[in-house]
């Protein structure tokens, strides 16, 4: 049975796994890698430390899974969105990579949105507003701050596509991903030439775009031998991680929804036309699945929250939990148990990094608002879970806005693994949510697409539908979500009080 690889260069690792035709995981291993913040705000990584890290885990997985060379039949591409790395013509990197999480672009941003005639005009010709993350304020950063780089810049691709230039020799980027540069029309799924002329960028920068299961190029006999395999594997064009995580969930038909809950929290909905949020709330980009598109909202600090909470104010539960040899989450939520939906008025602001969805915010703070001589940890606790979740909610009420269905939502991520923030999350959502048998994440969904690009299945979703199947379901409790339904609106109106004053405190830290 033919075996494939779907390689994931993530931001602080390179996961790689390897899966048979029929989705079944044979094995994974990921290496890791740091990354450089030179200044405040930035953050940059060494493109050599990705490649690196995916001849390791590639090594590592064919070996625990104990595959022959002649089994691999396809590879597929993943990685962090956003990024930019920069070759010169020699195919050589110019300088470090600027990364999806490096804030010094606001100046770029602005002016972007003004060569675009504003910032409607802007979400026109690309569907989405200009935010600091994205690709093309770092080329314009480049341009303006470091003239000679750019001067000697011939080719500029995306984290994962530099991966595949090494496996292949080929520039090539695939439409999911190129959706998170600004320059692509996601509309019609090729570059936005009259955006390239508006910011002066040479079209001949950008690499060629594929649809994401389509064969992109082949395995080159240089990287054949560095990671013990055959010569001419076809690599797929892969996609972003979140789309890529999406075919990981089964997020490839109408109504189907997921709502991821990790570090950040993301909510992917699939949809079969371009339907663009006129407010620039959220992402609409293109789908991995062929000729579709979704809609993606983005809390910075879901499930960060509760990290933060649990480093710096649960050094008790991380005592306990070292003598009991069980994780200090476990005893958080059984403390965060104790107390009842809704907190009794307690709400957490989960703004610890500024917020994405729906605000497009990088001044947001966190903030807990309603303390009293009443709350206790549990309170505390069970408000930041309260938080976070209200704040995925608010990408749910948005795309529940934009008329596309919401039918079944897939619980993944750290929010998915506790049966008390499934529940919670159940009751905050107001629906049923379920749980699937694949919590591989971006690796696995292309490992699926290479197996549907190569010929194996007839398309993604039918890839899709052979491998991943729902396990469990969890219906909200009545009580907790009247609480929730009464409470939500308040916790919106918070952030619309306190915005003018997060601007205030932006301007005195700067001060300060």
């Amino acid at each position: 049975m033919a075996v494939f690889l779907g390689i994931d260069v993530g931001t602080s690792g390179t996961k790689t796994l390897a899966m048979r035709e029929d989705g079944t995981i044979l094995a994974s291993a990921t290496s890791t890698y740091g990354l450089s913040s030179p200044q405040p705000g930035w953050s940059e990584q060494d493109p050599a430390d990705w490649w690196d890290a995916t001849i390791t885990s590639v090594k590592k997985v064919l070996k625990a899974g104990k595959i022959k060379p002649e089994e691999v039949a396809g590879i597929g591409l993943s990685g962090q969105m956003h990024g930019s790395v920069f070759l010169d013509k020699q195919k050589h990197v110019i300088r470090p990579a600027i990364l999806w999480n490096d804030q010094r672009t606001a100046a770029e941003c602005a002016d972007i949105e003004k060569k675009a005639g504003g910032r409607e005009k802007l979400i026109q010709l690309v569907a989405n507003p200009a935010l600091t993350g994205f690709t093309a304020p770092k080329i314009l950063w480049l341009r303006k701050h470091e003239p000679k780089h750019y001067d000697k810049t011939t080719q500029i691709l995306l984290p994962k596509d530099y991966v595949r230039f090494c496996l292949t020799g080929e520039f090539a980027t695939e439409v999911s991903d190129a959706s998170g540069t600004l320059l692509l029309d996601v509309r019609n799924r090729v570059w936005s030439k009259p955006l390239l002329e508006k910011l002066d960028i040479s079209g001949s920068l950008l690499p060629k775009v594929y649809e994401s299961e389509e064969v992109s190029g082949q395995l080159s006999e240089a990287a054949a031998k560095l990671l013990g395999l055959k010569k001419g594997v076809p690599v797929v064009g892969g996609g972003g991680d979140q789309a890529a995580g999406a075919i990981g969930n089964g997020i490839v038909k109408r109504g189907v929804i997921s709502a991821t809950m990790g570090t950040s929290g993301v909510v992917f909905a699939h949809s079969d036309e371009v339907q663009i949020d006129p407010q620039g709330r959220v992402h609409t980009f293109c789908h991995a699945v062929r000729d579709k598109w979704h809609v993606m909202g983005v809390v910075l600090s879901a499930g960060g929250s509760l990290q933060w909470l649990r480093n710096q104010l649960a050094q008790a539960e991380i005592a306990a939990a070292k003598r009991l040899k069980t994780d200090p989450y476990n005893l958080m939520t059984e403390e965060a148990a104790e107390a009842p939906a809704g907190c009794e008025g307690l709400f957490f602001l989960p703004y610890l990094t500024g917020e994405r969805t729906p605000h497009a915010d990088p001044n947001a703070r966190g903030a807990w608002i309603g303390l009293s001589l009443r709350h206790g940890r549990a309170h505390l606790i069970r408000s930041v879970m309260e938080g976070a979740t209200y704040a995925m909610r608010d990408s749910l009420e948005i795309i529940n806005e934009l008329k596309i269905p919401i039918r079944e939502i897939r619980l993944s991520g750290g929010g998915a693994r506790s049966d008390f923030w499934r529940q919670m999350q159940a009751d905050v959502y107001g629906r049923r949510v379920v749980t699937i048998n694949a919590e591989e994440g971006p690796a696995y969904g292309v490992a699926l697409l290479a197996a549907a690009g190569t010929g194996h299945y007839k398309s993604v979703v039918e890839a899709c539908t052979a491998a991943i199947k729902v396990v469990s379901s969890t219906d909200p409790q009545a009580e907790a979500k009247r609480v929730y339904t009464k409470s939500y609106p308040l916790y919106g109106r918070l952030y619309k009080s306190l915005k003018a004053d997060y601007a205030e405190l932006a301007r005195l830290v700067a001060e300060v």
